[in-house]
């Protein structure tokens, strides 16, 4: 897939998911949007604050004026509290105030999608505020693809509403996810040189991969299979969803090999921020 394809392929997996979000929640009444999620502290109501805030600030609105709450638990760094500020502004909203802001937020961010004068690797921020590192333009839509996606599935789970684990928007997700996992495995984990970590996931969306670390310590990943890695774990996309994206540990997995490297790796599998 050249770039050009890639930024096609990323604008209408995006603009598939962000409106199922919408159909999710356009129906709920009041009481359901403070509903807790999956997702460290945060409620529905939360969740699509947080959307609508992102894409906000990729159209080039003002941040929000607002005194964020010292006691918040899950906000633990000062790029959680950049995230949580526009969140908490939101906090005080109504349903109906909820929908057609994103409904609005939709309507801009996808006319600004089509009309984008960037090129696929065009640098360009991160919306992460003044001082954000510059990606390329097909990586910046891959990574609202995966964020829109992810909660997405968060709200499904918490409204008990299934559904898109293998949309387009699944499958760039997978994509972006996989590419965090040797840095997780080698750096986080700390896997030893030499090691071999098998990834089998089964379900919607299904993958063999393994990952290697070199003398040097790096990790790598790819499409081979080890007939003899040092570690097989073994699960459902779902699982791989949630336990990649950080939230906690669902089963089940099955391990084969070292329990012990297996359990750090586990621990450590995280790769969203």
């Amino acid at each position: 897939m050249t770039d050009n394809q890639t930024v096609q392929a990323c604008t209408e997996a995006w603009t598939q998911s962000i409106e199922s979000i919408v159909e999710l929640v356009a129906p709920l009444p009041e009481n359901s949007w403070n509903r807790a999620t999956e997702c460290p502290g945060w409620s529905v109501r939360d969740i699509v604050s947080h959307v609508i805030a992102v894409e906000s600030e990729l159209l080039g609105d003002p941040r929000p004026i607002h005194s964020l709450p010292r006691d918040l638990r899950h906000v633990t760094s000062e790029f959680a509290r950049y995230i949580e500020l526009p969140v908490d502004k939101r906090r005080c909203h109504t349903a109906p105030e909820m929908v057609g802001e994103l409904e609005y937020t939709i309507i801009r961010r996808s006319r600004a999608l089509r009309n984008a004068k960037q090129t696929p690797d065009e640098l360009v921020p991160l919306p992460l505020g003044q001082d954000a590192p510059k990606v390329p333009y097909h990586y910046l839509l891959q990574t609202r693809v995966l964020d829109v996606w992810a909660h997405e599935q968060d709200l499904r789970r918490t409204l008990d509403a299934p559904g898109n684990l293998d949309s387009p928007a699944a499958l760039i997700a997978r994509d972006l996810l996989l590419s965090g996992l040797p840095k997780a495995v080698a750096h986080a984990a700390g896997a030893p040189a030499g090691t071999t970590i098998v990834l089998d996931v089964t379900g919607p969306v299904e993958f063999l991969r393994t990952v290697r670390v070199d003398a040097a310590g790096r990790g790598s990943v790819d499409e081979s299979i080890s007939l003899a890695p040092d570690v097989q774990l073994t699960m459902d996309w779902e699982t791989y969803v949630r336990l990649a994206c950080g939230r906690g540990r669902p089963g089940p997995v099955t391990i084969d090999g070292d329990k012990e490297l297996a359990d750090r790796v586990l621990a450590n599998f995280s790769v969203t921020p």
